[in-house]
């Protein structure tokens, strides 16, 4: 696409990027910092001060009052110096509580090493107490302001301008894709196409010249990203004159590679014969780390039969005295390699929802293999309030107990479902089924076909125990929204 016509696709560019962004980039940047550095400093004294006074009372040393005068504001710099400040972090959750504990064993380690350098023992009490408590509440407080910027981003505000440049069913997925996840911050408000294309829209979003028009539209726009994805076109040398372009006016810049789902800690970049080499290890699929996956599952499926007992039994007998029925539904589901196992659920349809399945094919509400229905008929009272908060899953828990599924893991396919997968879907078979997954927490039923597969592979390819850890925690929030169940 030539550059002629920049100048009115500009204009709408910018009209679009006044429509989404309340406030500048660098304004909600340096709010949100100042806001952490409070928050890390208050929650510092608060800890230094309890663990003075737990240690010592009402009448602590001239010493112990200077530490604790001294301790937040060594828990900022520490913070500042590990990048907990760092705006490429701000609001991704994971990474900015990593910088968090980083900061933590570094100062404790750092306090203690110059209490022995110095010959003055420092109480250990008074170091476990306060770093264990600023560690913690400064956790919860960096939470807490994650989840109001992610409400601000949802409002539309608090979000990064970014030109995409790529072909334009990629640039059209970027778009899909980060509209979706707004908590991410990133707002594409023009785009510059490389390749044949005449299209003057993508997904809604202007199209702007080509990659040659690129840092024009940058600053025109007034950006603050650029995101180039995966093409043929961009080789290195004209990567590397973008990159010169973009470094005058600040802006980042975003590669996108071809392996779109291989997460950061399966790569490595490798300087090789004057080559720069993105070196992918394999997935994480055996060994024992998924020994202390099967362990754990199985250990915290069994804790959760026995405390949620009392709950199951009354779910089963409301169930049978509602319709007659049986309080349990089995069907066999597709396995971990293609086995097949009896899976368990609270029955949530009628009885004779399964011979009632062909007359409702044709009104499918999400395309590719799965059948859903918002308003499907089958559904009983009863069943529909338990959709919605995902309690009809809880027997599944003796299917991870018997080994036969996990905590968390793909969706479990029915075998119909199977035999219409493309290879490249068969890889989410490599695994384990899980009770919850990426799926679960990510849309659940609002999911299209395709989504669902990508994000199923995803997790095959990027597993591992934190992840795990992380999806369970986010499926407690999912289940109490009750959004996306149907």
């Amino acid at each position: 696409m030539s550059g002629v016509g920049v100048s009115d696709s500009v204009a709408v560019a910018s009209d679009h990027l006044a429509e989404h962004l309340t406030s500048g980039p660098a304004a909600w940047t340096r709010s949100y910092r100042r806001r952490a550095a409070a928050a890390d400093f208050v929650v510092a004294a608060v800890s230094a001060a309890g663990a003075a006074l737990l240690r010592f009372g009402l009448q602590p040393s001239v010493k112990y009052l200077v530490l604790s005068c001294l301790l937040p504001v060594a828990w900022v710099i520490a913070l500042s110096i590990f990048g907990g400040y760092d705006a490429r972090f701000i609001g991704t959750g994971s990474d900015e509580f990593r910088k968090v504990l980083n900061a933590s064993w570094s100062l404790t380690a750092g306090l203690a090493l110059l209490s022995y350098v110095a010959n003055d023992e420092l109480s250990r009490i008074y170091l476990l107490i306060s770093m264990l408590a600023v560690t913690m509440l400064d956790l919860v407080a960096r939470y807490k302001l994650r989840k109001r910027l992610h409400r601000e981003r949802d409002a539309g505000r608090s979000m990064s301008a970014v030109v995409a440049v790529g072909h334009e069913t990629a640039v059209a997925d970027l778009i899909t894709e980060l509209r979706r996840e707004r908590y991410h911050g990133l707002e594409v408000v023009a785009a510059c196409l490389t390749g044949e294309s005449f299209a003057t829209e993508v997904a809604g979003v202007p199209v702007i010249g080509d990659l040659d028009d690129t840092p024009d539209v940058v600053r025109r726009c007034g950006a603050q990203t650029v995101a180039v994805l995966s093409c043929p076109e961009i080789d290195g040398v004209r990567l590397r004159q973008l990159a010169w372009e973009l470094e005058k006016t600040g802006t980042d810049l975003c590669l996108a590679p071809a392996l779109l789902d291989v997460a950061g800690p399966r790569t490595t970049i490798r300087p090789t014969a004057g080559l720069t080499l993105l070196h992918v290890d394999h997935p994480q699929l055996s060994g024992p780390l998924q020994i202390m996956k099967d362990l754990f599952d199985r250990c915290a499926a069994g804790f959760a039969l026995a405390l949620l007992a009392p709950v199951m039994l009354f779910i089963a007998l409301a169930i049978r005295f509602s319709d007659g029925g049986p309080a349990l539904f089995r069907q066999t589901r597709v396995g971990k390699d293609g086995g097949t196992f009896q899976m368990y659920k609270f029955r949530t349809m009628v009885v004779d929802a399964e011979q009632r399945l062909a007359e409702l094919q044709e009104r499918n509400d999400l395309d590719g293999v799965l059948f859903k229905m918002r308003r499907d008929p089958r559904i009983t009272a009863i069943g529909a309030r338990l959709r919605k908060w995902s309690l009809d899953e809880l027997p599944q828990l003796f299917n991870v107990l018997l080994g036969e599924m996990s905590l968390v893991g793909p969706r479990p396919p029915l075998p119909a479902e199977t035999e219409r997968y493309a290879d490249h879907v068969r890889r989410r078979l490599v695994v384990r089924p899980g009770l919850t997954g990426l799926w679960q927490v990510s849309g659940r039923s609002d999911l299209s076909w395709d989504e669902s597969v990508r994000l199923d592979l995803r997790y095959v390819e990027n597993w591992s125990f934190a992840l795990d850890l992380l999806i369970l925690w986010k499926t407690v929030s999912v289940m109490f929204r009750g959004s996306g169940a149907y």
